[in-house]
């Protein structure tokens, strides 16, 4: 599986280009076996997560971005499922509101960084203030066009200080958003989750692809890499996610610290 983060991996400088990749593709990984895999990878996590916790030393922070219904929430809940709570914090970012919209656009971002030990997951992220505010200028392009540089230097920063960031866009095809539209609508227990935005939003599909496409190639680093995945199968996103995961945290080669005392001397009455 490891083959995945070297084909999913937008290289630093790549002209991406979202229209170039199928949100079908499964890279070649097959259906049957995928579930027993995450599950393997899920148990995988949950150590790599107990020794980042006792080396106590550096943090994990994982990014979600995708257009709506790409499942950011369904990819918190099949892939995270097994780390322990106590060692994990998910963050998602919605408009800014009181003190947020009164500091600059990182500030609650790096307020939401994961303290030395711990995962942290972004339920959407920083990039939001290159991607909507981009489609719906909400700001002037002479503002939001230097945010790439911003968010790359604050990426360094965070990794020059132990952070390790790797960035995750789910990417769906427009039918396959309608689709999920369509089961949230039939589904009672997921009518909540709709929004006449949801509609709105669909008229910008082709502004939001190209602000992914620069956002992409401007800024995915060999500090805190973009991964592409293709999110029409669930089963594959999820497996993917949960792979380039364990790659990640086992390359950080964790240890866990040497005891504090000399533990041959020890004795109990």
């Amino acid at each position: 599986m490891k083959h995945l983060a070297k084909e999913l991996i937008i290289p630093p400088d790549c002209k991406a280009k979202l229209g170039a990749i199928d949100p079908d593709d499964t890279h070649g990984v097959a259906k049957t076996g995928a579930e027993a895999q995450l599950d393997k990878n899920r148990k995988r996590l949950s150590v790599l997560q107990y020794l980042l916790y006792a080396e106590a030393r550096r943090s994990f922070l994982v990014v979600l971005q995708g257009i709506d219904a790409a499942g950011k929430d369904g990819t918190i809940k099949h892939v995270m499922s097994g780390l322990n709570p106590q060692g994990v914090g998910v963050t998602s970012f919605k408009v800014p509101e009181g003190p947020e919209k009164r500091h600059d656009f990182l500030w609650r971002i790096h307020e939401a960084v994961p303290e030395y030990g711990k995962i942290g997951i972004f339920n959407r992220s920083h990039y939001e203030d290159v991607l909507v505010v981009r489609v719906h200028n909400i700001v002037p392009k002479q503002v939001w066009s230097k945010r790439y540089d911003q968010i790359n230097d604050f990426e360094r920063m965070l990794s020059d200080n132990n952070v390790r960031v790797i960035k995750f866009l789910l990417y769906i095809s427009k039918e396959e958003q309608a689709k999920r539209f369509r089961d949230r609508l039939d589904d009672k227990t997921k009518n909540w989750k709709f929004s006449m935005d949801d509609v709105k939003e669909r008229e910008y599909w082709d502004q939001y692809i190209e602000a992914y496409n620069e956002m992409l190639r401007k800024c995915s680093t060999d500090t805190a890499p973009w991964y592409v995945i293709p999110s029409n199968r669930k089963w594959f996103r999820n497996l993917a996610v949960s792979q380039i995961m364990v790659d990640t945290l086992e390359s950080m080669d964790l240890k866990y610290p040497k005891p504090t005392a000399d533990l041959s001397a020890i004795e109990f009455e």
